[in-house]
Parts: C-alpha cells; sequence; structure tokens
C-alpha cells in the first residue's frame, strides 16, 4: 500500500494505490498554511496502513540527498511553505521510506511508465497552468543534479509587438513571466478560459513556447514531449507551437511528425498523482 501526495500551489491531491498506478481512495485538500494543510494531510493517510509515501511538489525544492536541507521545498513565492520541511513531517508521523521530487518530475515518471511516453527511456514533461515547469526522464531516469530543473524560468525572445512586462516576480520577462496562466491573464485582462476565441492570444502563447522547446530539443533530445497543465487544455495552440517550431528549427535539426512528438498527457489530470505513487515505490526498492 503506498501513499501519494501531489503538493500543489492550490490544492494537495493525496491518494493511496499501488506501483501499477491503481488508485484506491483520493482526497483534495486546499494548500493553506503547512500547520493547516499538513493536518489534513496526516490525517487522511494514518487511516492506512502504508509501506511508503510518495511526494511530487511545487518548488523549488531540495533533492540532493547530500544536502541540510533536503526534503525542504525552498524560495517558493508561497512564502508561508518557504524552507518547509516536507520530507521530516512526513517521516515524523510515517516511518517508512519518503520519495520526494517535483510535480512535474513525478508527471514525467508516470507519463513514461503508463502514458503517452510508455516504452520510451527519455522524456520531457512540461506543465503550463499558473506558472510553468518542466520534468524529464533521460536514459530511463529523473533528471536532475545540485538541484532539479526549473525550465520555466529559461530567457526568451520578447515577441516585437508584445508590450507586456512580465510576470514573474523574480525575472519578470523568463518563459514563465511570459507565457503561463497569470502572463495570458496580465497581457489581455481577462482568463484564458475567456479567450478561447480570440487566435492572437494563442498563436503568440505558441510564439514562446515554441522558442522553450527549441531550446529543450537542442540540449535534452527527448523522445517526446508531453505539454499538460490547464493552458494547454486550449487545444488550437498547438498549431501555433508547430508552426513557430519549425520556423525557429530552419531545419537545422531533422524532427519527427511533430504531431506525435509534442502531445497532451496520456494520463490526463492523474500524472502527477499516478507519479507518486510510483515515487514512492522507487523509495522501497532504494530503501
Amino acid at each position: 500500500m503506498l501513499g501519494a501526495i501531489e503538493a500543489g500551489g492550490t490544492k494537495f491531491v493525496c491518494a493511496v494505490g499501488d506501483e501499477k498506478g491503481n488508485l484506491l481512495e483520493r482526497i483534495h485538500i486546499p494548500t493553506t498554511i503547512p500547520s493547516e494543510t499538513m493536518v489534513k494531510v496526516l490525517a487522511f493517510f494514518k487511516k492506512h496502513d502504508l509501506d511508503a509515501i510518495g511526494v511530487g511538489s511545487f518548488g523549488p525544492i531540495d533533492v540532493n540527498r547530500e544536502s541540510s536541507t533536503y526534503g525542504s521545498i525552498t524560495s517558493t513565492p508561497k512564502t508561508a511553505w518557504r524552507n518547509f520541511q516536507f520530507v521530516q513531517a512526513l517521516k515524523e508521523a510515517f516511518p517508512i521510506p519518503i520519495g520526494f521530487h517535483t510535480d512535474v518530475n513525478a508527471a514525467a515518471l508516470a507519463e513514461a511508465t503508463f502514458g503517452a511516453a510508455k516504452g520510451l527511456d527519455s522524456c520531457l514533461y512540461i506543465t503550463i497552468g499558473t506558472g510553468i515547469g518542466a520534468g524529464a526522464i533521460v536514459q530511463g531516469k529523473l533528471l536532475h543534479g545540485w538541484s532539479h530543473p526549473e525550465m520555466g524560468h529559461i530567457l526568451v525572445k520578447r515577441h516585437p509587438q508584445d508590450e507586456y512586462q512580465g510576470g514573474c516576480p523574480y525575472h519578470s520577462d523568463c518563459l514563465e513571466g511570459l507565457a503561463a496562466g497569470l502572463a495570458i491573464e496580465g497581457r489581455w485582462n481577462n482568463k484564458g478560459i475567456n479567450l478561447a476565441g480570440r487566435l492572437e492570444v494563442w498563436d503568440l502563447e505558441g510564439y514562446y513556447l515554441a522558442q522553450a522547446l527549441m531550446q529543450y530539443i537542442l540540449i535534452l533530445s527527448p523522445k517526446r514531449i508531453i505539454l499538460g497543465g490547464g493552458v494547454m487544455n486550449q487545444k488550437q495552440i498547438f498549431p501555433s507551437i508547430y508552426k513557430y517550431l519549425q520556423e525557429f528549427m530552419s531545419d537545422y535539426v531533422s524532427l519527427p511528425e511533430l504531431t506525435e512528438y509534442i502531445v497532451s498527457p496520456g494520463l490526463g489530470n492523474d500524472a502527477g498523482i499516478m507519479g507518486a505513487l510510483l515515487l514512492a515505490h522507487h523509495a522501497i526498492l532504494e530503501s
């Protein structure tokens, strides 16, 4: 029996299940402050006899096992969660193996195991929602070094007609600052869901996302790219991404058929929580 936590900026999804991705029970808990949210998280899991818990968390987080702050949330914009010792809080309640990684790396792991990248030893999972983050599988393993990837904060060229200054509190006009859901709302003074018929909105979005994908492809050369998150529910973005990516690449690198290479998640909204189950299973194997 495995416990899984998909810790998001708006809500925590908690579930129990097995390493095959079978979810037996799940609940949603609002993300408020640690003292409130974690009480409900721990109460849910105490009802079950767990062998391990996996956590896919919003970040940035410390995933370096050699670090004194391993298992903590670090410089998040959610100030109440800064420096929160996530793994320690779980260990104090449950003396069992704990798997801990980013929410997007957990989703990448699930998509590579059960979803759109099943059977491939490399893939890139990108979520475009309130913010932008990405996780990667390289040679069958989650990508991280001294820290985890923060691909949502790379710099991209501003569109010459885009006057929006950027919404990232750290970098202003990085990818997240120009293309996340909050940037769409800030630029157009309306939520993306209410702009579905405005083709210029999604053409600009494709312009920025294609720049990022070009950089990821040239650096990591993933065998499949999976685009998830609330913004990507607007499927009209995909043709703009394909158009601009081919334009930017300018035939320098031969690309696969883009409609099969850059795709929606095979697991839908379950990628994150199923990835957390896999992190729990990996924690057992590592222990």
